[in-house]
């Protein structure tokens, strides 16, 4: 079976970005849905991912993702700005795709500016594959990059175990 992969922008293309990570989970009997519903509301993710904190959206009375919507939140101990690119929920047994463009304002020593995006399918004998990828550019990217163990690579497979669990419920 053919596995989908994330479609990055050019500018974000790994390799060509100042740190990159990749994380993966392939797991038996949870609902592509129940996993979808648990992502896109970013209210929920303090409740299984200790790395994010401090979610508002732009637009107060948003409760959820959707395209080019703008949020907040606080991860890796930066303040995030992110606008909603890529939207696609689980429909007609095709993956769900979510994707944001993120940045951190600041000087050319702090600010980040992130791709972070989301694929979640269906695949055989009722499994579902969730893979996440983040391409980042800027300084704080750089040192990301170096540091060991790396923190991007931990902290996103902290998020992808929390979201299994989470959903499992």
């Amino acid at each position: 079976m053919k596995q989908n992969a994330i479609i990055f922008p050019k500018e974000y293309l790994p390799g060509a970005t100042d740190n990159f990570c990749s994380n993966e989970l392939i797991v038996k009997n949870i609902s592509i849905e129940k996993v979808w519903k648990n992502l896109i509301n970013p209210f929920l993710w303090p409740l299984y991912y200790k790395n994010s904190s401090d979610i508002n959206f732009k637009n107060k009375e948003d409760r959820e993702l959707y395209l080019n919507v703008i949020f907040n939140f606080k991860t890796f101990g930066f303040p995030i700005s992110a606008k909603v690119i890529e939207f696609d929920p689980p429909e007609n047994n095709q993956p769900a795709r979510l994707a944001w463009h993120g940045w951190s304002e600041g000087n050319e020593e702090s600010k980040i500016d992130v791709h972070h995006a989301w694929l979640i399918e269906n695949l055989s004998d009722n499994r579902l594959r969730i893979l996440t990828q983040e391409t980042q550019n800027g300084n704080p990217a750089k040192e990301l990059a170096q540091t060991k163990p790396n923190p991007m690579i931990n902290g996103h497979q902290d998020w992808l175990d929390g979201l299994i669990n989470f959903s499992k419920k």
